[in-house]
C-alpha cells in the first residue's frame, strides 16, 4: 500500500515538474518572441531611414531654392537621428559599429550647423557642396549593403537572437550572415574620410572619448564578483552569476547578476577599475516608509560610499513607490550637466534599485573654465520677462551639436509651468529651454 502511495506522490511530482518545465519554457519562449520581434522591426527601421536618407541627401543637391533648402537639410537631420536610434536598438553592443554610428552623427551636425544659419546671405560653399555630394554616395553604398542584409534576412528567415548569441559567446562557427553584413557596412563607412565633412566643428572633437573617465587597473572576475556583491549590498553567500563583454565592446565589462528569492539583479562592471557602469534590481516594492527627501539622501550617501564625489543632487522624481533621482559633478561651482548619475531608490525601505553612471564615465573630466563674458544681470535680460525667475547657477551643458556650452541657467515660473532656461554666458543666445515635467521635483 506504502508502495503504490509512494508511487503515486511520485507521478504528481514528475507531473508538476513538467507543467512547471513546460510554463517556464512557454515564458522563455514569448520574451525570445517579443525581443526578435524588436530587432527585426529595428533592423527594418534602420534600412527604410537609411533609404529615405539617401532620397533626402540627393534631393539636397537638386534644389536651388533657399526657402526649400532650410526645411530639407532639417528633415536629413531628423533622419539621422531616427537611423542612429535604430542602431542603438539593434544587438550590436558587442559588434564593433563605431564608424557607422559616428557617420550618422557627423551627417547630424553637418545638416544642423547649415540648416539653422541663414542660407540667405550665407548660402552653401562650393566645398558643402562637396560634402553633400560625398554623403550621397557613400549614404548609397551603405543603403545598398544594408538592402543586402535585409535580403538574407527575409531569404534564409534568419534571426538576430541568435547573433545576439553569436556575439555574447563569441562563436565563430555560427551562421555569421548578418554579422558579416554589418561588418561589411562598417567597412565601407570607414573607406569615407573624415575630412570630406570640411572645416572641424568649433568645441567638437573627432576622437572616440566614450568611457575616457575609467581608469584603474584590470580586475580580475573574482576580485568583480566581490566587488558587485558590495555594490549590490549582498550577502557572500548569493550565487553570483558572471559573464564577459566580447571584444569591441565600447567598454570591456564583467556582467553580474543573481536571483535570490523575489529578488533579482543585474549589473555591468567595468573590467578596468571596477567601476560600477549599470546596475537594476528588480523586486516589489511596498507601500511607502520614507519621504522622497530621506530617498535623495540616501542615494547621495550610497553615491559617496562609492567613491564618487563633488555631486549635486538636482532633481527628483516619484514614479509610485521608487525614487528617481539625477545627480551631476559640479567644479568650482559649475554645475556639469554631461557628467551626470542617475539613482533609483525603493521608498519602502530604501534600497538602492538602479544606477547608471555611463555619461559620467563618458564625459567626465575636469574642464579648462573660464570667466563668463556676460555677467549674471545682462543674461538675466536675456530671459523672457514674463518669467519669474526663482534660481539661477553657472552650468555646462550640451547644445544641439554636441557642444559643451558655458551658460548661466535660470530657472522659473511662467503661470503654472515650470522651465529651466540655459543663457550662452558669452553670446547671450538662448541655447535651451526645458519644461519640467510635474512630477519632477527640485532639490
Amino acid at each position: 500500500m506504502v508502495r503504490w502511495i509512494l508511487i503515486a506522490v511520485l507521478a504528481v511530482g514528475v507531473t508538476a515538474t513538467g507543467i512547471w518545465g513546460y510554463q517556464e519554457h512557454q515564458e522563455k519562449n514569448a520574451i525570445l518572441v517579443q525581443a526578435e520581434n524588436s530587432y527585426q522591426r529595428s533592423f527594418h527601421d534602420l534600412t527604410y531611414h537609411m533609404d529615405l536618407l539617401h532620397d533626402k541627401i540627393g534631393t539636397t543637391l537638386a534644389m536651388n531654392t533657399k526657402e526649400q533648402l532650410s526645411p530639407q537639410l532639417v528633415e536629413v537631420w531628423r533622419l539621422t537621428s531616427e537611423a542612429h536610434s535604430d542602431v542603438g536598438q539593434l544587438p550590436l553592443a558587442l559588434l564593433p559599429f563605431n564608424k557607422t554610428e559616428e557617420f550618422l552623427s557627423k551627417i547630424g551636425e553637418f545638416s544642423y550647423k547649415v540648416a539653422v544659419r541663414d542660407l540667405e546671405n550665407e548660402p552653401l560653399s562650393d566645398e558643402e557642396v562637396e560634402t553633400l555630394q560625398s554623403l550621397y554616395e557613400t549614404s548609397a553604398d551603405i543603403e545598398k549593403e544594408l538592402r543586402n542584409v535585409q535580403h538574407m534576412v527575409l531569404e534564409e528567415n534568419l534571426r538576430w537572437m541568435d547573433v545576439q548569441l553569436a556575439l555574447a559567446t563569441n562563436d565563430q562557427q555560427a551562421d555569421n550572415t548578418i554579422i558579416d553584413g554589418f561588418e561589411t557596412v562598417e567597412k565601407t563607412v570607414s573607406s569615407y574620410s573624415e575630412g570630406n565633412f570640411g572645416p572641424s566643428l568649433t568645441g567638437t572633437s573627432k576622437e572616440n572619448h566614450e568611457y575616457q573617465f575609467i581608469n584603474g587597473n584590470e580586475i580580475s572576475e573574482e576580485e568583480a564578483r566581490e566587488k558587485a556583491k558590495e555594490i549590490f549590498r549582498i550577502n557572500n553567500d548569493t550565487d553570483l552569476t558572471v559573464a564577459e563583454s566580447g571584444e569591441g565592446a565600447n567598454v570591456a565589462v564583467y556582467s553580474m547578476s543573481y536571483d535570490n528569492e523575489d529578488k533579482h539583479g543585474y549589473m555591468d562592471i567595468s573590467q578596468k577599475g571596477g567601476h560600477p557602469i549599470s546596475l537594476i534590481v528588480n523586486r516589489e516594492v511596498g507601500e511607502q516608509k520614507i519621504s522622497l527627501y530621506e530617498g535623495m539622501e540616501t542615494a547621495a550617501t550610497y553615491l559617496d560610499e562609492e567613491g564618487f564625489e563633488n555631486l549635486e543632487a538636482f532633481q527628483s522624481s516619484q514614479y509610485d513607490h521608487v525614487g528617481v533621482y539625477n545627480f551631476i559633478y559640479k567644479q568650482d561651482d559649475v554645475r556639469i550637466y554631461p557628467d551626470s548619475i542617475q539613482v533609483k531608490v525603493a521608498l519602502d525601505n530604501g534600497d538602492i534599485l538602479g544606477l547608471s553612471t555611463r555619461d559620467y564615465f563618458r564625459n567626465h573630466q575636469e574642464r579648462d573654465l573660464v570667466a563668463p563674458e556676460l555677467s549674471l544681470d545682462e543674461a538675466r535680460d536675456k530671459v523672457n520677462p514674463n518669467v519669474e525667475i526663482q534660481e539661477e547657477h553657472v552650468s555646462v551643458i550640451d547644445n544641439n551639436l554636441g557642444e559643451e556650452v558655458l551658460t548661466y541657467e535660470f530657472l522659473g515660473t511662467l503661470g503654472n509651468d515650470s522651465y529651466r532656461i540655459f543663457i550662452d554666458a558669452n553670446t547671450g543666445v538662448e541655447v535651451k529651454v526645458e519644461k519640467l515635467d510635474p512630477a519632477e521635483a527640485r532639490l
